[in-house]
């Protein structure tokens, strides 16, 4: 059997056996359970599609809050229904036309990404005019631009009020299988012709541009790309919580994705997703440290935000003892299996 064949046909049966995992949480786990799973698997998609921009590219963009909260407000006003959008909006009225649109939600997620794409394309030539921490500046203040106007603009997305009682459409089949479909996606293209002129700009644009490769447009298009899968991503999450409002969509939330793929490893997918499954089950861990508690005579009080503080010395010491993160730039391979198997055998 050729190497590629084989390689295909256990890609499909991994993600058969991922299939068959989700159908017994989704009927046999506990909603506790379904929940982590269901976080998990948001967070790999807004990590793989950050790593994208972040990792591949090697531009460090600190606004990818901002295509989250344009997604999950897309998909939160399309999803809701105008008897539910009239009692939400008792300060000002939603405006014409999206108090009287509905649709289902799988397409709303596909809006929620287009939406987030537009406003990327839209932002994009003023980015890629600068580069390096100018860049990381322009798209931070994009980001808390966002933030504020979705704060100001009441008849549009409630204000500081937010948006309550969003139906739970998030389940399993949706979160994960969004979630292949983002690696999928985002490892055909790195390992694409366009992905390898990616990885050559990261490593010396200047050089680049000498073979002949144009960064803005290879930039541009990791940029959209990771855009919409953040979009989605921000659908996601938004009828997962079912409630959404500016104070959800800080920079906290760009630096949690920032110290899932820096611990992961910059560049690699697979240190995406690892990073992406240590934080989101991590932070259901450790809220235990946020309890009070009792350790033989010495009474420890709960501290709020405590996670985020061991969070930050995991990164600190990530960042001293492995600077590339868990993966580096390595991916999983089933060739890598393979030659680790005859080795051990010879």
């Amino acid at each position: 059997m050729a190497q590629k064949q084989r390689n295909l046909i256990l890609n499909v049966l991994t993600i058969a056996l991922l299939f068959l995992i989700i159908w017994l949480f989704d009927r046999y786990g506990t909603d506790y359970q379904i929940r982590i799973l269901n976080n998990i698997a948001v967070f790999i998609t807004l990590a793989v599609s950050y790593n994208l921009i972040n990792g591949v590219c090697g531009v460090l963009n600190l606004g990818p809050n901002a295509f989250i909260t344009i997604g999950a407000y897309t998909s939160a006003l399309l999803t809701m229904s105008p008897a539910e959008k009239k009692i939400s909006f008792i300060i000002e009225p939603l405006i014409w036309p999206l108090n009287l649109i509905q649709i289902p939600f799988g397409a709303s997620l596909v809006l929620a990404g287009i939406v987030a794409t537009i406003f990327a394309f839209l932002i994009s030539y003023p980015v890629f005019r600068v580069r390096g921490d100018y860049l990381a500046i322009v798209t931070l203040g994009f980001g808390e631009v966002v933030r504020v106007l979705c704060n100001a603009l009441q008849n549009i997305t409630n204000g500081p009020l937010g948006l309550k009682g969003l139906k739970p459409y998030t389940n399993l089949w949706w979160s994960w299988g969004i979630a292949i479909l983002t690696i999928i996606v985002v490892q055909r293209l790195i390992n694409s012709s366009w992905g390898r002129a990616m990885k050559a700009i990261r490593e010396d644009e200047v050089a680049a541009k000498a073979m002949g490769i144009d960064p803005f447009r290879h930039l541009l298009l990791a940029f959209l790309i990771s855009a919409f899968f953040s979009g989605v991503a921000g659908g996601l999450l938004a009828h997962l919580i079912t409630t959404i409002s500016p104070t959800l969509f800080t920079f906290f939330l760009t630096f949690n994705l920032l110290m899932i793929i820096v611990v992961g490893g910059l560049g690699s997918t697979t240190g995406a997703v690892i990073g992406a499954t240590l934080f989101a089950w991590g932070s259901e861990a450790l809220r235990i440290v946020e309890s009070p508690m009792h350790i033989g005579p010495i009474y420890i009080p709960g501290i709020p935000g405590m996670r985020m503080v061991i969070f930050s010395i995991i990164l600190m010491v990530v960042i001293i003892f492995a600077r590339r993160g868990i993966m580096g730039q390595r991916e999983f391979s089933w060739d890598w299996v393979f030659s680790k198997i005859r080795s051990q055998r010879t």
